[in-house]
């Protein structure tokens, strides 16, 4: 450092801080006090020092993370119902396009079916009828047992099937009834213990078929007796829908 030349007053010590000082800066006043940067009092305890340097840093850091809080809560309370109601408005519409093609399917589907049942019973082909007649003795055979227990057991939903919608029968008391009558006044038979078919004979014409023969049955009587029953009956049958349906019958009652 250079020397200054002497002032003209009276000499006066001035103190100049060493190189070793923390000072930067010289007193411009004699005797005047400086704090150093970064000056610590004497006595003072080093944790207090950084207590006094670190609050300052520890407020700002708490009213940041308060300020970020209160901005995620009023974010997510103006967004997040939003959010919602958007995602069930989707999932609406998701479901309501999911259930309408369903819909619009099972209809197709339905009315396609109903369609094909229909054509396929309008267009449904007559078989030609059977032509042989033993073969048709045999059906007819089985189908008259079938009959008699439709009789006895009073079943109408099978005598609705056996009788042709034309049918006319007539009683051995000579009573002429349709099928409708038929079918209100059949009662359950408890007299009939057995029956057998005799002498059954077949003349077959093109669709139509008329077996005779003799119907034989064991009744019991209100006294608790067997006795014996015959009848001769004609019966006349059709070939319709592939089947055989009766369309009338004739029975008398054999002495």
């Amino acid at each position: 450092m250079p020397v200054q030349d002497e002032p003209d007053h009276d000499e006066e010590t001035i103190v100049t801080p060493s190189a070793g000082s923390n000072s930067s800066y010289p007193s411009s006043e004699p005797g005047s006090a400086y704090e150093p940067r970064g000056y610590v009092p004497p006595g003072t305890p080093p944790d207090q020092t950084a207590r006094r340097k670190a609050w300052p840093w520890v407020l700002g850091i708490i009213v940041l993370l308060l300020l970020a809080l209160a901005g995620l809560g009023i974010a997510a309370a103006t967004f997040i119902p939003s959010i919602l109601r958007a995602s069930n408005e989707n999932a609406a519409n998701s479901n309501s396009n999911v259930f309408q093609p369903n819909l619009n399917e099972n209809l197709n589907g339905n009315s396609a079916n109903s369609e094909n049942e229909n054509n396929s019973n309008s267009n449904a082909e007559e078989t030609a009828p059977p032509t042989s007649e033993p073969e048709v003795l045999v059906t007819l055979t089985d189908l008259e047992h079938e009959w008699t227990v439709a009789n006895i057991n009073a079943d109408k939903k099978k005598l609705n099937r056996i009788l042709a919608d034309d049918y006319v029968g007539k009683t051995p008391e000579g009573k002429t009834q349709g099928k409708a009558d038929y079918l209100r006044t059949i009662e359950r038979d408890t007299v009939t213990q057995r029956w057998e078919f005799e002498e059954l004979k077949v003349n077959l014409l093109g669709d139509s078929a008329t077996l005779t023969g003799v119907l034989r049955m064991e009744l019991r009587n209100q006294r608790g007796e067997e006795v014996t029953v015959a009848y001769s009956f004609t019966d006349k049958f059709v070939w319709r829908d592939n089947r055989w349906q009766a369309v009338s019958s004739e029975v008398k009652q054999e002495e």
